[in-house]
């Protein structure tokens, strides 16, 4: 699944792929690349953002969401009208419009608990969805208090397990339902590395997994203990790879990357060492 940040303010590429031409032309080329799908986005859900918070606006308005992601929704269908588009949002009314628009997939950071309409948005339109688990909002992660490996999987398990039954309790078939762990989402740093060492265990849960990796922050913390300075985002593609792979290993049956072509030629020695088992 190839990454594309419609955003000024992503942490990875914020601002790069912000005019339409300049993310549908990225598209084009992770597809190129060999990603089977991609993951469109229009709004930063990172740590300290107001997204999900019922008390405040989100920072991204339905509006302002849809006026970037669907020109270049449309465009990339236009070049490539067989190309897979799953959509990264959280409000129905933007969930709507994608896939009115030719989106097939909706991608909820939340896992379907901060928009109660989504759900049923998607049901209607018999999409496919990937919920993810959040634990908290992105303006509370970093007072997230520490959890063992144990406690915090049984976190994700029954995250992921709540929004599952919402999910098939609004009519969307188990088969179009996609689990993702959530790394960095109210994750602290080296949570994330048990989270990902037990990832396998969440397979129980009955559905694929999703594994998002690439250039997450606790890969720079890692890296900047060691190096002892700070590694930009662009620095992480050798930890994003690593990371990715393991999560193959563990289980993933799909991997949100930024840069594709290295991850193709991963996945491949993924598979084959998983094929020698």
């Amino acid at each position: 699944m190839g990454v594309v940040n419609i955003t000024p303010d992503s942490f990875s590429d914020g601002g790069q792929f912000l005019s339409p031409d300049a993310a549908i032309s990225h598209a084009l080329a992770l597809i190129d690349e060999g990603a089977d799908l991609l993951d469109l986005g229009a709004e930063s859900t990172r740590p300290g953002s107001n997204a999900g918070n019922p008390s405040q606006p989100p920072a991204v308005s339905a509006e302002e969401e849809q006026s970037r992601l669907l020109p270049v929704l449309e465009g990339i269908l236009r070049a490539r009208p067989r190309t897979i588009v799953s959509v990264d949002t959280y409000k129905a009314a933007t969930a709507r419009a994608a896939l009115q628009a030719g989106a097939e997939i909706i991608n909820d950071v939340s896992g379907f608990t901060w928009d109660s309409e989504m759900p049923s948005a998607c049901a209607a339109a018999q999409a496919g969805v990937i919920l993810m688990h959040t634990r908290g909002r992105p303006d509370e992660w970093r007072n997230q208090p520490q959890l063992l490996p144990d406690e915090l999987l049984a976190t994700v398990r029954e995250g992921l397990s709540a929004s599952l039954a919402t999910a098939i309790g609004a009519g969307i078939p188990p088969e179009a339902i996609v689990l993702d762990p959530g790394y960095g989402f109210g994750k602290r740093f080296d949570e994330n590395y048990a989270l990902l060492a037990r990832q396998h265990e969440l397979l129980s849960l009955g559905h694929p997994l999703l594994a998002g990796l690439s250039r997450k922050s606790f890969l720079i913390h890692t890296l900047s203990r060691t190096a002892g300075a700070e590694v930009s985002p662009e620095a992480r593609e050798t930890a994003s790879i690593a990371a990715m792979t393991a999560a193959i290993l563990n289980g993933a049956s799909i991997v949100r990357v930024h840069s594709v072509r290295p991850a193709v030629e991963a996945a491949r020695i993924a598979d084959a060492i998983l094929a020698g088992r």
